[in-house]
């Protein structure tokens, strides 16, 4: 998929999910940006992490407080979809096994099948996009 096509897939999620009007913090709005960005790119990891810590500042800015709350914690205290907060917690899960690797000497599978990797990397910044999109818009003023 080239950028062009990438560019309209996250303009398709906005098409689809919003419906009304929502209010961002500039935080969010800035790393939103940022993720949108990394993803039209193919930048899928930089995707990944950059939409998570959007939807931590989000969900933070939802809280109407400025605590110090991981975003583990955030997930299920927002009241989002049952689905939604699972698909926050598998992309969390999955953002902390690449930004904390255990060892970084056992790269052998990363090395012998990197397609895999991109793939699989791929189909999660996708998920990442569209889950951030979903925490943006879920209480929205119509």
């Amino acid at each position: 998929m080239n950028e062009q096509e990438r560019w309209q897939m996250i303009l398709d999620l906005d098409e689809e999910l919003l419906q009304g009007g929502v209010m961002l913090s500039e935080w969010s709005v800035f790393l939103v940006r940022d993720a949108d960005t990394a993803f039209a790119s193919g930048a899928n990891l930089a995707a990944i992490i950059t939409a998570l810590a959007a939807v931590e500042s989000h969900l933070k800015y939802k809280c109407g407080n400025s605590s110090r709350e991981r975003l583990v914690k955030l997930i299920d205290k927002v009241g989002i979809e049952e689905d939604l907060q699972k698909d926050l917690h598998r992309l969390r899960k999955y953002r902390n096994k690449w930004v904390h690797i255990d060892d970084p000497h056992k790269d052998e599978l990363l090395l012998s099948n990197p397609e895999q990797y991109e793939m699989e990397l791929e189909d999660m910044a996708f998920l990442a996009v569209r889950s951030l999109r979903r925490v943006l818009y879920y209480q929205q003023c119509v």
